[in-house]
C-alpha cells in the first residue's frame, strides 16, 4: 500500500489524536516504501517477559504487533518469517486501519472491522478508538452496537466473553476456569432480556458487554485482560429468535423464577469466590422486575451497580446541573416529568431527590418534584397493580392518560424521556415547553437513535434555540435560520462508568453507593467549560473523555479513604500520581531480550 495516498487534509484531525501523531508528518514517509523507517514511532513503553514463542505469538491479540515486531524481537521470539518483511511504527498502523475503515459504508461493516482488529491486535485497537474516541465511539458501542447485536450470530467471528447457560447451573465455578486470563477485575453481566431499546436478544446481547468494556479502556483505561463480559443465557422470549435456525443461543422461552435466582446467586458467589471480592460487576440490560431486584439484593452484598438506573442517573443529573448554569437557578426551583418509569426513569428520580436533599429540601418535599408517566399515564395514588418504584412517586392527582396533557396541567420545568417511544415528544409538547419556560429542559435520552423522543433539530427549531437540549444517542449539529448553531450533547452513560470503574478498582471498593454516582455528576458537569454551555453542550466533548473518567477515578478515591471505603492500604499520598500508574496504554511493549555483556576477562573460558 503506498502511504501517500493518505492525505493529511483527510486524516490530520485523527492524527492529532494519536497520542503523539503530531509529530508525525506525512510528507516524510519514505516515497518508494513506507515499511522500514515510517517515521517517528513510540517508544515502547517498558521491556516485557513472555514466554510464548512462534507461531501463537501472532496469534494472541494480547501480544501481537502485526508489523510492529522490530528484526530483533522476530528472530527471538521466532517469528521471522512469519510476517512480511516490512517494518511499521504504531503511528502508521493505525493510518492503515483507518484507510481500510474509510473503504466501508455501512455501519455495521465498520462495526466487523474494528472488532476483528481488537480480536488481532488489542493494543493497535485501542489506539485506534482513543485516536478519535468521537468518531469511533458510536460504532463499537451505541447506537451501531445495537444493530450489531441484532445480527451478533452473523458478525460472530471469534470468541470474545463467556457464555453461561441455565443448564450450567452447579458448575459455574468450573466454567471460570476457562478463561484464560485469572486477574479479573471488572465484569459486565447481562441476560439479554432488555438490549438498549430492542428488548429480549437473548445471547446475542453478549455485543453490549463487549462494547461496554472495550470503553472501560478506551474512556478509563482500566486493563482490557482484567476484563470479563459475561452473557448469563436462560433462553429468550423472542419468536422471531427461537424459530430462526442460524440462532446461536438456547432455544427455548427464559427460565424464571427460583432457577434463575439460584443461577444468579452462584455467579455472584462463583465470581467473588475466583476472582475476590473487590471485583466489580456491573449489570447491564437486566429487565426492569430483575434489575431493581437484584440491584437492591446485591448492592450491600458484593462490589456491583446497575448502569441502566445509576449510570444513566449519573449522566442525566450531570447534564441537569450543567444546565442550571444556563437557567441561573437552583434544583428545588424545577419541575421534572419523565417519560417512563421504568430503570433509567426511577435511577434518576432517586438522584434527583438525593441531590434535593443536600440542598436542603425535605425528601417528602423533593419527591413531589417528580412526576412520572407510564405507558397507563400518570402515576397516580390509588392506582391499582402499581410496584413499591412506582408508587413512591406517585401523585394525589386525577388520571391523566396522555404525556401532552401531563405537561399542560403539571407545567414542568424539565422534560425527560427514557421508554424508548419514538417521537414521544410531540411538536405541540416542545412548544408548550418553550410557552411555560424561558429555558426549558429536554432530555431524548432513549437508544438507539431510532428511539428517540425527539431530534435536536426539531426540539431546537420548535422552542426557537431557548431549549436545553440532551440525548442518549448522537445527533449532528444544528443551525437556525437565525444563524445560531448549537452542538447537541449526548448523555452517554460513557462519560460514567468507565471512570467509576477505574475509581473503584483502583482503591479497592466494597461497595459502590449512590453517593459515588452523584459525585460523578458533580464531577462531569464541573469539567463543562462556558464555552461548552454557549454551543449548547451540557457535557465536555467527548475527545476529553479520557481526562474526565480519569477526574472521577481520583474523586472516587479521595471519597473511598475519607470515608473508609477503600480496601488497599496504606493510602497514596498522590492519588494523581496512583491512579494514572494504573491507567493502560495502547503503545507496545518491548518483546526484545535484555541483552548485554561481562567484562571479556569474566568472560573467559578456563581450559584445563
Amino acid at each position: 500500500m503506498m502511504l501517500t495516498v493518505l492525505s493529511s487534509k483527510r486524516f490530520g484531525p485523527l492524527l492529532r489524536g494519536v497520542g503523539a501523531m503530531h509529530r508525525l508528518q506525512l510528507p516524510q514517509f519514505p516515497q518508494e516504501r513506507g515499511c522500514h523507517s515510517a517515521g517517528p514511532s513510540h517508544p515502547p513503553t517498558k521491556a516485557a517477559m513472555i514466554k510464548k514463542r512462534g507461531y501463537d505469538i501472532t496469534r494472541n491479540p494480547h501480544l501481537n504487533k502485526g508489523m510492529a515486531f522490530t528484526l530483533e524481537e522476530r528472530l527471538q521470539l521466532g517469528i521471522h518469517g512469519l510476517l512480511p518483511p516490512c517494518f511499521l511504527s504504531q503511528d502508521v498502523q493505525v493510518l492503515r486501519v483507518l484507510k481500510s475503515y474509510e473503504t466501508k459504508s455501512s455501519d455495521l461493516d465498520k462495526y466487523i472491522i474494528l472488532m476483528t482488529l481488537q480480536d488481532r491486535n488489542e493494543k493497535l485497537f485501542y489506539r485506534v478508538l482513543t485516536s478519535d474516541i468521537e468518531r469511533f465511539m458510536p460504532i463499537v458501542y451505541t447506537p451501531t452496537v445495537g444493530l450489531a447485536c441484532q445480527q451478533y450470530g452473523l458478525a460472530f467471528r471469534r470468541p470474545r466473553g463467556l457464555f453461561i447457560t441455565i443448564h450450567d447451573k452447579g458448575h459455574i465455578a468450573t466454567m471460570l476456569n476457562s478463561w484464560p486470563e485469572e486477574n479479573i477485575k471488572a465484569i459486565v453481566v447481562t441476560d439479554g432480556e432488555r438490549i438498549l431499546g430492542l428488548g429480549d436478544l437473548g445471547s446475542y446481547g453478549m455485543g453490549i458487554p463487549v462494547g461496554k468494556l472495550a470503553l472501560y479502556t478506551a474512556c478509563g483505561g482500566v486493563h482490557p485482560q482484567q476484563c470479563l463480559p459475561v452473557l448469563l443465557d436462560v433462553g429468550t422470549d423472542n419468536e422471531a429468535l427461537l424459530n430462526d435456525p442460524l440462532y446461536i443461543g438456547l432455544k427455548h422461552k427464559r427460565v424464571r423464577g427460583k432457577q434463575y435466582d439460584d443461577l444468579i446467586d452462584e455467579f455472584m458467589q462463583a465470581v467473588s469466590s475466583k476472582y475476590g471480592m473487590n471485583c466489580l460487576i456491573q449489570f447491564e440490560d437486566f429487565a426492569n422486575a430483575n434489575a431493581f431486584r437484584l440491584l437492591n439484593k446485591y448492592r450491600n452484598r458484593y462490589c456491583t451497580f446497575n448502569d441502566d438506573i445509576q449510570g444513566t442517573a449519573s449522566v442525566a443529573v450531570a447534564g441537569i446541573f450543567a444546565a442550571l448554569r444556563i437557567t441561573k437557578n437552583k434544583l428545588s426551583d424545577h419541575k421534572f416529568v419523565f417519560q417512563g418509569a421504568g430503570e433509567a426513569a426511577m435511577g434518576i428520580a432517586h438522584l434527583i431527590v438525593m441531590a434535593l436533599e443536600k440542598e436542603g429540601i425535605p425528601r417528602e418535599e423533593a419527591i413531589q418534584k417528580i412526576w412520572m408517566v407510564d405507558s397507563k399515564g400518570l402515576i397516580v395514588k390509588g392506582r391499582p397493580h402499581l410496584n413499591h418504584e412506582k408508587e413512591m412517586f406517585a401523585h394525589d392527582h386525577p388520571d391523566v392518560k396522555t404525556l401532552e396533557e401531563v405537561v399542560q396541567r403539571v407545567k414542568p420545568t424539565a422534560l425527560i424521556g427514557v421508554a424508548a417511544i419514538t417521537g414521544a415528544f410531540t411538536d405541540q409538547i416542545l412548544k408548550d415547553m418553550a410557552t411555560f419556560n424561558k429555558r426549558p429542559i429536554i432530555f431524548a435520552l432513549s437508544n438507539p437513535t431510532s428511539k428517540a423522543e425527539c431530534t435536536a433539530e426539531q426540539c431546537y427549531h420548535l422552542t426557537e434555540g431557548r431549549g436545553i437540549f440532551a440525548s442518549g444517542s448522537p445527533f449532528p449539529k444544528v443551525t437556525l435560520p437565525s444563524g445560531e448553531t448549537f452542538f447537541p450533547g449526548q448523555g452517554n452513560n460513557a462519560y460514567v462508568f468507565p471512570g467509576v470503574a477505574l475509581g473503584v478498582i483502583t482503591c479497592g471498593v466494597r461497595h459502590i453507593s449512590d453517593e459515588i454516582f452523584l459525585l460523578t455528576a458533580q464531577t462531569i458537569a464541573e469539567d463543562v467549560t462556558e464555552e461548552n454551555l454557549a454551543e449548547g453542550r451540557l457535557y465536555p466533548p467527548l475527545s476529553t473523555i479520557r481526562d474526565v473518567s480519569f477526574k472521577i477515578a481520583v474523586k472516587i478515591a479521595d471519597y473511598a479513604y475519607k470515608h473508609n471505603l477503600a480496601s488497599w492500604y496504606p493510602e497514596p499520598e498522590d492519588k494523581e500520581a496512583f491512579v494514572r500508574s494504573l491507567i493502560y496504554s495502547p503503545d507496545y511493549d518491548s518483546f526484545a531480550i535484555d541483552h548485554y555483556r561481562w567484562p571479556q576477562e569474566a568472560m573467559q573460558t578456563q581450559n584445563i
